[in-house]
């Protein structure tokens, strides 16, 4: 166990390049804070700098902590564009195709349950 508390607004993150391929636009880096694993699942911090990509998601629950963007994804078939500000819950489904386009850097708190 890592912590059982975190300051998600002010922790640091170690900051990367997304990766080529899935570099929509702009020159977009991520951020991640991991903050507990445990046999139930893992939690932490993960923050996009302003820019676009895309993104094959795991089972997640998260929470929007600060920034602005949206996230592009098929619901039942259909196309649709959440746009996320802080105090937006969003729960992403395994193997969904997403393409996140952050305007402000966009900082979120998640959940991944244990498969």
């Amino acid at each position: 166990m890592t912590d059982l508390m975190v300051d998600a607004l002010s922790q640091q993150l170690t900051f990367e390049p997304v990766p080529a391929n899935q570099v929509v636009e702009g020159s977009p880096l991520t951020g991640l804070f991991e903050v507990d694993t445990s046999p139930a699942g893992q939690w932490g911090v993960w923050e996009m700098t302003p820019g676009a990509m895309r993104d094959v998601e795991d089972d997640e629950y998260c929470v929007v902590i600060a920034g602005r963007g949206s996230v592009e994804r098929q619901v039942m078939g259909e196309q649709v564009i959440h746009e996320l500000s802080p105090g937006v819950v969003l729960r992403l489904v395994e193997g969904e195709h997403t393409i996140w386009r952050v305007s402000e850097s966009l900082r979120k708190v998640y959940w991944v349950p244990q498969s």
